[in-house]
C-alpha cells in the first residue's frame, strides 16, 4: 500500500459564517482570528512533507488557508473541489434551514438532495471525486508512487470523497467528521482506496510520507491493493 501516491485532504480554517452558525457555500467568507490560528498550527504539522502539488477551492477561505500553512507553495486551482453549491440556502442560519422540508432529506437521504436554485449532492459527489482521482492518476504518472500531494477543500466535499474511498453510499456520509483545519488521508491503489487518517487535527503527520522503495523484483499490480492481514506494522520510518 505504500507504493501508491498520499493524497492529504485539508478542509479550510475555520470561518465568521462557521462561528456565526450560517451556511457560507459558496461566499466570499474569510477565516475569522481562529480560523487564521488553525491554518498557522496545520502549516507546522505539514512543514517538511515533500508535496508534490498543492490544489485548491477556488473560495478564498481555502485559499487564505493556503497562504497561512504552505507560504512556499504555489496553489492550483480545482474547480471540481469547489464547496457545493447550497443555492437559496446559502447565507442562511442552519438552526433557521433545520425547519425546511429539504433538512431531513440532507441529513437521511442526502444522495436525493437537491438545493433550490443549486447543486445536488450527489453531483458534488461526483464532479469531487473525479477531481482527486484524476489529480492523483496525474501526480503517479508525473512524480511516481512516493509523491505526497494535498487538496484544500471544504466539510461536505471532503465528507462525500472519503464515503467514495471507503465505498459507503453517500447517503452515509452524514457519518463522517471533517473538522475545520482537518487532515484526512487517502490512497489509490488499482484495486481500491485506503483510507489511511481522517479528521486528523493534531498528529504527526510525517508518517504519511511513504518510505523510499527498496529494488525488489516486479511485483504484480495487485499486491499494493492488498490490504495487511492482522492490520500490519503501521508506518516504518
Amino acid at each position: 500500500m505504500v507504493n501508491v501516491a498520499t493524497l492529504l485532504l485539508l478542509r479550510h480554517g475555520r470561518t465568521t459564517a462557521n462561528a456565526d452558525g450560517g451556511l457560507a457555500g459558496r461566499q466570499p467568507v474569510e477565516l475569522d482570528e481562529t480560523g487564521r490560528g488553525q491554518a498557522t498550527a496545520v502549516g507546522e504539522r505539514l512543514k517538511g512533507l515533500p508535496l508534490a502539488a498543492v490544489v485548491t477551492s477556488p473560495l478564498i477561505r481555502c485559499r487564505q488557508t493556503l497562504e497561512l500553512a504552505l507560504p512556499g507553495a504555489e496553489p492550483v486551482v480545482e474547480e471540481g473541489l469547489i464547496e457545493c453549491g447550497y443555492g437559496a440556502w446559502e447565507g442562511q442560519p442552519l438552526k433557521k434551514l433545520a425547519k425546511e422540508p429539504l433538512w431531513p432529506v440532507v441529513q437521511q437521504h442526502p444522495s436525493a438532495a437537491v438545493f433550490p436554485e443549486g447543486e445536488s449532492m450527489a453531483a458534488m459527489s461526483a464532479r469531487a471525486v473525479a477531481a482527486v482521482r484524476a489529480w492523483d492518476a496525474r501526480i503517479s504518472a508525473e512524480h511516481g508512487p512516493e509523491a505526497v500531494w494535498l487538496a484544500c477543500s471544504h466539510g461536505d466535499v471532503i465528507k462525500a470523497i472519503v464515503a467514495d474511498a471507503l465505498g459507503v453510499h453517500l447517503d452515509l456520509f452524514q457519518r463522517i467528521v471533517a473538522d475545520p483545519a482537518s487532515v484526512t488521508a487517502i490512497r489509490y491503489t488499482s484495486l481500491r482506496p485506503f483510507l489511511v487518517r481522517l479528521n486528523d487535527t493534531g498528529g504527526d503527520l510525517a508518517g504519511l510520507v511513504p518510505p523510499a522503495r527498496k529494488r525488489r523484483r516486479r511485483a504484480t499490480r495487485a499486491t499494493d491493493s492488498d490490504a495487511a492481514v492482522g492490520g500490519g506494522a503501521g508506518a516504518v520510518r
